[in-house]
C-alpha cells in the first residue's frame, strides 16, 4: 500500500473514532427538546441535540457535492474509452462473445444476491429515520416520488434528449447510453478515431487523479456523517453498522463460494493453483479497497498460471469496466438499505428495475477506491431515495470497499481463466 493511501486508511479511521465520541457527547449533554422554524416559518420541536448535528452535516454534504461533481465526467471518458478499446467485436469473435456473457452472468448472480440478502437481513428498517426532516436543496427534488415510478417513465428517461442537458442534471444512465452510442460509433470510425480515444483515454487518467483529491475529503465527510448520526441516535446506532457489515459479508462469502463453484466446473483441479496466484493480488486489492492498484500484478500472475497473454491482456480490461461482482453486490445492498432506513416502500418491480439501472451505471469506473458511492449517489437520485443517506454508509464504507476490492479481483481472475481454457478446448 503507498503511503498516502495508508494515511489516508488511518485518517479515515480517526475521524470515525474522532466523530463517534464527537457524537455521543453531543447526544449525553444537550437531550432537551427546543423549538426552531423550519424553511416555511413554522415552529417545531426538535431535540437540540439533533439540532447541533445537523451542523456537522455539512461537511458530509461538502463530501457529497464533491463527489456528485465527478458522475458525468468519469462515466462518459471511462465508458467511451472501455467500449472503443474493445475494436472491432468481429475481429473479437469467440472470445468477447464468452467474456461478455462471463462478465454479465456473474454481474446478473451478484445483484440479485445482494437484492435477496438485503431483503432477508433488512439491516436498515432499525433506523426509523424521518424523510421529512431532511433539509437541503438536494432532498426537497426527490422526495415522495418513490410511487409515481413505472416501467414506462424509465424507459422513457433512458435516452436523452440532450447530452448537454444530462451532463448538466447529472443524469448518469442518459450519459451511460450516451456513451454506448458514442463508444460503438467511435470504433466503426477506424484509425482516425484513434486520436478521439486517446484524446479521452487521457482525460479519463487526469478524472481518476480528481477522483483521488476528493477522496481525501472523505475524512472530513466520515466524521460529519457519524457525528450527526451519533448525536441523533447515541452509540446504539453502532448495532446497526455492525449488523450492516456482517450481513455484506455474508453476501460476499455466498458469491464467493457460487464463483468458486463455477470456477471448479470449469477449471478443476487447476483452480487451486490459480487460487495460489491470486493470493497476494487478492492481499493487496483488500488493504488498498482498490482492485486497480494490482492490475499489473494480475496479468503478470495469470500468465504465470498459464493463461495466454493475447487472452489475458482483452480479458482483464474488459474485465474491469464490465465485472465488478463484489461492488454491484455492494450497490445493491447500500442503496437498498438507505431506502429501507428511511421507511421508503420499494415494491418488486421498482428493485428489478433499480437492479436493471445498477447493471448499466456500473460499468466503467473499476478501481477507484469507493467508487461505488458515485454509483449509489447517483441511483438513489433516480429513484427519489434521499441522497443525504449515503452519510449513512460512508463511516463504515471503506470496510465493506476491502472485501469488495478483492472480490473484483477475484472474479476477473477466474473470468480471464475460464475463457482461456475455453478458448484452448
Amino acid at each position: 500500500m503507498s503511503q498516502q493511501k495508508q494515511n489516508l486508511t488511518w485518517y479515515i479511521i480517526a475521524a470515525m473514532i474522532l466523530g463517534a465520541i464527537t457524537g455521543q457527547l453531543i447526544h449525553i449533554y444537550f437531550p432537551e427538546t427546543i423549538q426552531i422554524k423550519d424553511a416555511s416559518g413554522v415552529l417545531k420541536d426538535i431535540v437540540r441535540s439533533e439540532h447541533i448535528g445537523q451542523y456537522f452535516k455539512i461537511l458530509t454534504g461538502v463530501f457529497l457535492r464533491l463527489v456528485q461533481m465527478i458522475i458525468a465526467p468519469l462515466v462518459i471518458t471511462t465508458l467511451i474509452v472501455g467500449i472503443a478499446k474493445m475494436g472491432n467485436l468481429k475481429a473479437v469473435g469467440r472470445v468477447g462473445g464468452r467474456s461478455m456473457i462471463w462478465f454479465f452472468s456473474a454481474s446478473l448472480a451478484s445483484l440479485l444476491l445482494g437484492l435477496m440478502l438485503v431483503n432477508y437481513f433488512k439491516p436498515g428498517e432499525s433506523l426509523h429515520l424521518n424523510i421529512n426532516a431532511l433539509d437541503t436543496s438536494a432532498a426537497a427534488d426527490v422526495i415522495g416520488k418513490t410511487q409515481s415510478f413505472s416501467v414506462q417513465h424509465f424507459i422513457e428517461h433512458l435516452f436523452p434528449k440532450s447530452v448537454f442537458e444530462a451532463l448538466a442534471t447529472n443524469e448518469i444512465l442518459q450519459i451511460v447510453v450516451f456513451s454506448i452510442f458514442f463508444g460503438i460509433a467511435l470504433t466503426q470510425y477506424g484509425e482516425k478515431g484513434e486520436s478521439i480515444v486517446k484524446f479521452l483515454d487521457n482525460l479519463s487518467k487526469v478524472i481518476l487523479i480528481l477522483v483521488g483529491y476528493v477522496m481525501w475529503f472523505a475524512p472530513l465527510g466520515v466524521f460529519g456523517g457519524i457525528t450527526a448520526i451519533i448525536a441523533t441516535k447515541g452509540l446504539g446506532i453502532l448495532k446497526v453498522y455492525g449488523y450492516y457489515m456482517a450481513s455484506f459479508y455474508v453476501g460476499l462469502t455466498l458469491l464467493w463460494i457460487l464463483l468458486l463453484a463455477v470456477g471448479y466446473f470449469i477449471l478443476r483441479k487447476r483452480l487451486g493453483t490459480l487460487l495460489n496466484h491470486l493470493k497476494n493480488p487478492l492481499i493487496v486489492a483488500f488493504s488498498t479497497t482498490s482492485s486497480e492498484a494490482v492490475f499489473p500484478k494480475l496479468t503478470e500472475e495469470l500468465e504465470k498460471f498459464g493463461c495466454r497473454k493475447k487472452i489475458v491482456s482483452f480479458i482483464l480490461p474488459l474485465g474491469y469496466s464490465f465485472n465488478l461482482d463484489g461492488s454491484m453486490m455492494y450497490m445493491t445492498f447500500a442503496s437498498i438499505f438507505i431506502a429501507q432506513a428511511y421507511g421508503i416502500h420499494l415494491d418488486l418491480g421498482t428493485q428489478l428495475t433499480m437492479l436493471l439501472v445498477l447493471m448499466l451505471t456500473s460499468k466503467g469506473i473499476a478501481g477507484v477506491p469507493r467508487a461505488s458511492l458515485v454509483v449509489v449517489a447517483a441511483t438513489c437520485a433516480m429513484f427519489d431515495i434521499p441522497a443525504e443517506g449515503i452519510a449513512l454508509i460512508l463511516p463504515i464504507d471503506h470496510f465493506c470497499d476491502m472485501g469488495r476490492s478483492m472480490t473484483n479481483v477475484l472474479g476477473n481472475g477466474l473470468a480471464t481463466a475460464a475463457v482461456d481454457k475455453w478458448e484452448k478446448d
